[in-house]
């Protein structure tokens, strides 16, 4: 009885400390953590870190630095981080076109996006557009077709680079529908544009949200959307599901991603921190100055794109014939 009495008396002096334990919540970083962005200041994928910069230090408790690695189309930074230790406090924020086409178009890229990785949360989206000069005669899809099926061979289109998105997913446009162009790439997205409008080219397949002044100005006519749905600020244009072509998706998209020796529990922590700051209206807006939405999103859901879009830059790839480098 003795005994009993004394195990309850104890029980309930640890039930406070114990409370307290599960109070404290997740896992905390112990020192400054990084975002590493593996591209020069100033393009997308630095804007979303540096939107997410002062929420995830209140969420955090402790400061955040952005660090710029860039190299090889993102390659060299998302080496670095894949080598780092897991102890959740370097996180990069990389684009969907690092991590789910230089895989797939580079022979030995020097990382596993899968084995190498453990996804954190879904940042932002934009996705890619059909786009053309206006002397083309079309303005959805299936006017779209007719009018390159009667051009014959000598259609081209351009895009931001051998291998980029925009290539992809202009060449599985090519397949889904049978017609033909010729792939002219530019040295970036700008350059492609600037050649559609000045008609050097008749089409391109663009990101939405780079494209967005000279689609609004009416330098060129946007005829679908290759995403899961109409954009915001063009909703009167189609997606591609909605024009007969349910399986083209071509996605530009900002993740945040940790070593993959980072613990669950970590990941866990960093992904609530972040789904914290990707709610702010501060957050929001800055996206949508970019043409980009806010996703979220839980850390499955972003391992099942990645796993998604890599299975078909693959496919693209093998069917069209693209030259691995």
């Amino acid at each position: 009885m003795q005994r009993r009495t004394a195990l309850a008396l104890l029980s309930a002096a640890l039930l406070p400390a114990a409370a307290g334990a599960r109070a404290q919540g997740a896992w905390r970083p112990s020192k400054p953590v990084t975002l590493l962005v593996p591209f020069p200041p100033g393009g997308a994928t630095d804007l979303c870190a540096r939107a997410l910069q002062p929420g995830l230090q209140a969420a955090l408790g402790q400061n955040v630095i952005v660090e710029n690695r860039p190299g090889a189309t993102g390659v060299l930074g998302t080496r670095a981080v894949a080598a780092m230790p897991g102890d959740g406090h370097v996180m990069l924020v990389n684009a969907s076109g690092t991590m789910t086409i230089q895989p797939v178009v580079m022979q030995q890229p020097g990382f596993d996006p899968v084995r190498d990785f453990k996804p954190v949360v879904l940042a932002m989206s934009a996705p890619n557009v059909i786009v053309v000069h206006p002397s083309v005669p079309a303005r959805d899809v299936a006017e779209l077709k007719a009018w390159m099926a009667a051009q014959g061979d000598r259609l081209s289109f351009s895009s931001s680079g051998i291998g980029s998105s925009e290539q992809l997913g202009m060449e599985l446009f090519l397949l889904r529908t049978g017609l033909k162009a010729v792939h002219v790439p530019y040295a970036g997205g700008a350059a492609a544009i600037t050649a559609v409008m000045q008609n050097t080219v008749p089409l391109s397949m663009v990101n939405s949200g780079t494209a967005a002044p000279q689609i609004a100005s009416g330098q060129l006519r946007m005829v679908a959307v290759a995403g899961a749905r109409r954009l915001s600020w063009a909703p009167e244009v189609a997606t591609m599901a909605e024009q007969g072509l349910p399986d083209l998706l071509s996605l530009s998209w900002t993740g945040v991603f940790v070593p993959a020796a980072t613990p669950d529990p970590v990941a866990d922590a960093l992904h609530a921190a972040l789904a914290t700051t990707l709610r702010q209206p501060e957050v929001v807006e800055r996206f949508e100055r970019i043409r980009f939405v806010v996703e979220g999103g839980s850390r499955a859901e972003l391992e099942t794109l990645v796993a998604g879009d890599l299975a078909r830059w693959r496919g693209v790839v093998r069917d069209a014939g693209i030259a691995v480098n």
